[in-house]
């Protein structure tokens, strides 16, 4: 199989490339990027030289980069995005031209190309708050941040161009992804990494928020189960079937760590916020996926990737990450320094 995968210089896209290279020794993976902030190639290195793998620097919304990429490809799997909900609040217009604009750019390539098939990698977010039970794939959507309203506009997107062109297309909508290579501005790397530093953890509001969090191995493995095993049209939820709050994941990364609870920090809620997270992920289960990791050894394995590899996330924070922290944090909390 020729497999193009977009933003596959992020966090649970290199995590995909790295998979699939290690499960699909004959596949050929080619990785578009654009490289802003979040990619990074460091993050694929051990496949430089790699005859089965290659890279292209490039905007998924640039239409002539991805037709002439898209020509050839046996499948497309999408994880491009602007994906981080606190950015979208300050900015949401970086999400609306990625997330939207660059998810229809790749469906008319694969329009024009005649694809074999295009996974949409999505996010639980597209669900809304979730008061009681877990959201299946044919609930209505509600997205209440302008991320998750950029996701969820992708998503129809990609839905329409099945009705109206007939396009073999698929969508995943994962819950809340850890593991290695993570950015850290998202909650479990920046508490990991401002734990090791004895820096505060901030945690809004009252630190109940839950959320379900998974592997990326396990995400990654799903997502794969839904490229060759996925009935065109149909979306797949890719959940880690836990429900941790805040306030329990921070005294986990500290206890694994070592470190006081007075590291923990409550401040000002983030606006709009959701409170609940749940997916119902039998439809997936139903095709021999099942996740490998439980939250417990999930944690464990991601704090112990940055305790051991300081050398990849300590550059990232300063410069472009360090004004992002302050502008998000600034207003709700002291800086520790």
């Amino acid at each position: 199989m020729r497999l193009l995968v977009t933003g596959g210089a992020g966090f649970i896209g290199s995590n995909f490339v790295r998979y699939v290279l290690q499960q699909h020794p004959t596949y050929q993976v080619t990785v578009l990027d654009k490289l802003t902030y979040a990619g990074n190639t460091e993050n694929f290195r051990e496949f430089t030289g790699d005859p089965r793998f290659s890279f292209v620097q490039g905007d998924v919304a640039d239409d002539d980069v991805v037709d002439a990429l898209v020509d050839g490809m046996d499948a497309v799997v999408n994880f491009a995005a602007e994906t981080h909900v606190d950015r979208s609040i300050l900015d949401a217009g970086a999400f609306i031209e990625t997330d939207v604009r660059g998810t229809w750019v790749l469906l008319e390539a694969a329009r024009r190309r005649k694809l074999g098939r295009f996974v949409q990698v999505s996010t639980d977010e597209v669900y809304g708050h979730v008061e009681t039970g877990s959201s299946v794939e044919t609930d209505q959507i509600s997205p209440r941040s302008p991320y998750a309203a950029s996701k969820a506009g992708g998503d129809l997107m990609v839905l329409a161009y099945r009705t109206t062109h007939g396009l073999p297309v698929l969508i995943t909508r994962g819950s809340n992804t850890i593991g290695p290579y993570q950015y850290p501005e998202k909650v479990v790397p920046v508490f990991v990494t401002n734990a090791i530093d004895d820096l505060k953890m901030p945690i809004y509001g009252n630190g109940g928020a839950f959320r379900d969090y998974m592997y990326v191995t396990d995400h990654c493995a799903g997502i794969d189960t839904v490229l060759h095993q996925g009935v065109d049209g149909e979306v797949y939820n890719v959940g880690g079937g836990n429900q941790v709050n805040t306030i329990q994941l921070s005294r986990a990364i500290l206890e694994r760590l070592g470190k006081p609870e007075t590291l923990m920090e409550l401040v000002a809620d983030r606006p709009g916020h959701d409170l609940r997270y749940s997916l119902d992920c039998t439809k997936l289960k139903a095709l021999g996926w099942a996740p490998a990791y439980t939250f417990e050894t999930a944690l464990d394995a991601t704090v112990d990737w940055y305790v051991n590899n300081e050398a990849w996330w300590r550059p990232l924070k300063s410069g472009e990450y360090l004004e992002y922290y302050k502008r998000n944090y600034g207003n709700r909390s002291v800086l520790a320094t």
